[in-house]
């Protein structure tokens, strides 16, 4: 299999037209934790057709078997040796050691289409393999998995962090669209960036979202995320409409008092809860101040509570 299979290389003008999607393909799936099942199961929906996997917990076969029944669990090298396309859905810090070891034992066939799904990395990572005469992508589902059947579903429309050689785009992009998605492309250069981006949203929203419930909680509030729900969906749905022009509150506000006064309310609930607050306040304080929300007077008096219950 080589560049020529895969038809007219040229730019796409759009990925989604029949004409310009790759030949069907036999795929493997390497690392069976939540996010390569998911995939699998989609690329079979458009056509392809998983023919091997591989995973080592039981909860990771089980989840092969819920989402790919009747496919082959097996060894890695046996995923490659195959597969025409190989889904490599490991951990971030799995990845480099697993393509240099795929490589070196020669599992890595000249032609075959690698893809990976680490948002932190581009297709760098896959260098070992790309010598040895692998076709690499990289392609990151910006979306959180469960492991379910659920997660087909949330595939429709997914955003997807697109980085390839530049041959190699328009098959990137054809993959993305029939699984569901939609393909964003990222330069290699950027793609930790990008990734930061994401995961200091994703991520640190959970924290935030689970320390309010904690509040609200040590408050009286029997259901603490059925009250925050329509609150925290409608600020979600404004700031990404409106970015710093949503922002409302006390600091948005300049009301210092109001905020020496929750710090003092912090203090007694949780440990790293002031510190958390205390450090998002400070970066709201700069961005209001820079949105024209608050003046230099009033941001001024913010840090001068922040910085004091600090000490």
């Amino acid at each position: 299999m080589s560049l020529s299979d895969y038809g007219d290389l040229a730019p796409l003008d759009d990925p989604a037209d029949p004409g310009n999607r790759p030949a069907r393909l036999a795929v493997g799936v390497v690392g069976t934790g939540r996010v390569g099942p998911a995939l699998g199961a989609a690329l079979q929906l458009a056509g392809h057709k998983v023919v091997a996997a591989s995973g080592v917990s039981a909860a990771s076969r089980r989840r092969a078997e819920a989402l790919l029944p009747g496919v082959r669990i097996v060894s890695p090298p046996q995923v490659l040796a195959a597969a025409d396309l190989v889904l490599l859905t490991v951990p971030d810090d799995a990845l480099a050691d697993l393509v240099a070891g795929l490589a070196a034992t020669g599992a890595v066939r000249p032609g075959q289409l690698l893809v990976h799904t680490s948002g932190a990395h581009g297709v760098a990572v896959l260098e070992p393999a790309t010598l040895a005469g692998a076709l690499p992508l990289a392609l990151h589902p910006a979306m959180t998995f469960t492991g379910t059947s659920v997660d087909l579903a949330r595939l429709a429309g997914c955003p997807f962090g697109v980085t390839a050689p530049e041959e190699l785009r328009p098959v990137a992009e054809a993959l993305v669209v029939e699984m569901g998605g939609e393909p964003e492309w990222v330069p290699e250069d950027v793609r930790p960036r990008y990734h930061t981006a994401l995961a200091h949203g994703a991520n640190h929203l959970v924290t935030l979202v689970a320390q309010a419930m904690e509040l609200l909680r040590s408050a009286g509030v029997a259901e603490p995320g059925r009250m925050l729900g329509p609150l925290l969906g409608a600020a979600l749905d404004n700031s990404l409409r409106s970015g710093d022009a949503a922002l409302t509150g006390p600091v948005a506000r300049g009301d210092a008092g109001t905020v020496r006064r929750h710090l003092a309310q912090l203090s007694t609930v949780s440990p790293d809860i002031p510190a958390a607050y205390r450090a998002m306040a400070r970066a709201t304080a700069q961005r209001a101040l820079a949105h024209g929300t608050i003046d230099e007077t009033s941001a001024a008096a913010l840090l001068d509570v922040l910085n004091e219950e600090k000490q």
